[in-house]
């Protein structure tokens, strides 16, 4: 038995940054002075977002998804990026449909014929983890080491569909599963709270938001409220993400829309229909340009396609009164 030596080994191309160079980017780049950083979401993609960029989100287009942010990407047409998919549901199809995703590392793809279709048809290549192997791989690259171990993906198939591989575990001579880190160059996370610095609260869930923040080289937060700085101050234990981490702030209410966004607003279900038969490129284009490039931002979004009274409406049915919806 040899410790250490690999035994099998995935046959496909992944994101990896050395440890130590992105260890020097946040020396670098990442300011502890507390400065504004409120911008439009048109400023902030188009400030740190860049074509052939890898973006990670911490949740879906179901719940507390960046979906406006993700609009935006679209809107600007950006091209070539790479997806860190854990948990996506309709942002992979409407990605792929713009023309803006060429690449998917996949926990959960996403619901419709859509998105299969487009990888059938060679339009997007996916290399398939798990939902954990990918947080795991998040949190390696926040920890800033190399890699986690993991019996995640052993005895399956995605072993060679993943850049995952397997080395004998020096303690127990077992094989387990490591995980290369990621660092993704943009993270996306869409927040209940934020202040005009950085500083970002979520209520409720929250998958890996703190990680994927410390772990990324760029990061971008969208939030349905702006707060004063002096909240953060006078509770910080409910801060999940520290200023010092972020890169830009958008104020986007009702910005997880169509999804749900926790005590706040219910998912627009009619909406997500719409987006579930979806199943030709020309349904695809229908829906983009009616949505998204006919408007020219999230705000006359909200307006022109949503509407106050089915704001309200959704706002109305995640009143919680006495434990009972």
């Amino acid at each position: 038995m040899t410790i250490g030596r690999i035994r099998t080994e995935g046959e496909v191309e992944y994101r990896f940054t050395h440890p130590d160079d992105f260890r020097e980017h946040v020396r670098d780049r990442k300011g502890r002075s507390p400065v504004p950083k409120l911008v439009t979401a048109k400023e902030a993609v188009a400030a740190f977002v860049a074509d052939g960029d890898y973006i990670v989100y911490d949740f879906s287009s179901l719940t507390r998804g960046p979906q406006s942010l993700i609009r935006e990407v679209i809107r600007q047409r950006k091209k070539d990026l790479w997806i860190g998919a854990e948990f996506t549901l309709h942002e992979s199809p409407m990605l792929v449909g713009a023309g803006c995703a060429t690449r998917i590392d996949v926990g959960f793809l996403g619901y419709g014929n859509y998105i299969g279709q487009a990888v059938c048809d060679g339009r997007v290549k996916v290399y398939e983890w798990t939902n954990g192997g990918l947080a795991l791989r998040i949190l390696a690259g926040a920890r800033g080491v190399p890699f986690l171990p993991t019996r995640d993906l052993l005895g399956s198939d995605n072993m060679k569909v993943s850049a995952a591989k397997t080395i004998t575990d020096p303690y127990t001579g077992d094989p387990v599963c490591l995980v290369p880190a990621l660092n993704p160059d943009v993270a996306f996370l869409h927040v209940h709270q934020a202040d005009v610095l950085g500083n970002a609260r979520i209520f409720g869930t929250n998958l890996f938001a703190l990680e994927a923040a410390l772990a990324s080289f760029r990061v971008i937060v969208s939030a349905e409220e702006i707060v004063e700085t002096d909240e953060f101050r006078k509770d910080p234990m409910r801060t999940t993400v520290p200023y010092f981490l972020v890169d830009a702030v958008v104020h986007a209410p009702f910005g997880a829309y169509p999804g749900a966004m926790p005590a706040r607003y219910e998912i627009d279900l009619e909406h997500v229909d719409r987006l579930n038969a979806i199943r030709t490129d020309e349904q695809m284009g229908s829906y983009l340009e009616e949505n998204i490039h006919s408007v020219a931002d999230h705000e006359e979004f909200l307006d022109r396609r949503v509407g106050a009274k089915r704001m309200r409406e959704l706002r109305r049915r995640a009143t919680i009164i006495e434990g009972y919806r």
